[in-house]
């Protein structure tokens, strides 16, 4: 046995890692989450139609031309759980490791091949200190990775720092993220495709305010991308 996998083993023996879903030790191939978890996510492989729900939640609200999200959001599923542990209990490793399953189903499909840039929602610097990082920029770091898209942070910035979304109504939710978002130099994204990365679309109003946003930006064009959908 070689040296790296002996002190594997014996951090291993007495500092177990556990899937994240099941509680089950994990292998020493696996992360964060069991191969058995992760093959009963529910992905929803909708980059491949036109037209899915998550689209016809968007349309008319911003100019974008295709929305998909990796797995239903269900209560009661595999995927809240796993948002809640990227989200609040620093485990920044989820977001990346579903970025890159997600990224690697995308590859080769039209839903990708015009992205050039991907572009995760800001969170204002207040929040980001407090969580230590921005879960929707482990996600698209993930995305970038499997997919070899280049990825932009910095440009496009959360200006007002406002409540979280959770247990908010879709105007409620509207009136806490309009007028939020700025993007500082807007040239830097004129003629790009770009890939907006978050968590879970809800009630679209996030991504409807970073896409108002982004209009400031000639001729760009917007897909959007979450790891999740609740409808």
């Amino acid at each position: 046995m070689r040296r790296n996998d002996l002190l594997f083993e014996l951090s291993r023996l007495f500092f177990p890692a556990v899937c994240m879903v099941c509680g089950e030790e994990l292998l020493q191939s696996e992360e964060c989450i069991c191969l058995r978890c992760l093959y009963k996510l529910p992905r929803t492989y909708n980059f491949r139609l036109p037209n899915n729900a998550a689209e016809q939640l968007m349309a008319g609200r911003i100019p974008f031309e295709r929305i998909a999200s990796f797995c239903v959001y269900a209560k009661g599923g595999i995927l809240p759980p796993l948002i809640h542990q990227l989200k609040y209990h620093h485990h920044k490793e989820v977001g990346a490791l579903l970025g890159r399953i997600f990224g690697e189903d995308l590859l080769g499909s039209d839903f990708l091949k015009p992205i050039d840039i991907i572009l995760p929602v800001p969170l204002h610097p207040k929040k980001e200190k407090s969580r230590g990082y921005n879960q929707a920029e482990m996600i698209a770091c993930g995305l970038s990775e499997a997919t070899s898209r280049p990825l932009s942070v910095g440009n496009l910035v959360r200006v007002v720092y406002n409540p979280t979304q959770t247990r908010r109504t879709k105007t409620q939710r509207w009136e806490n993220v309009k007028s939020i978002f700025r993007v500082n130099n807007p040239d830097a994204f004129a003629h790009k495709h770009l890939l907006l990365v978050d968590d879970v679309i809800t009630t679209g109003s996030t991504v409807e305010a970073c896409g108002i946003a982004l209009q400031a930006c000639r001729e760009m064009k917007i897909s959007v991308a979450t790891l999740g959908e609740v409808f």
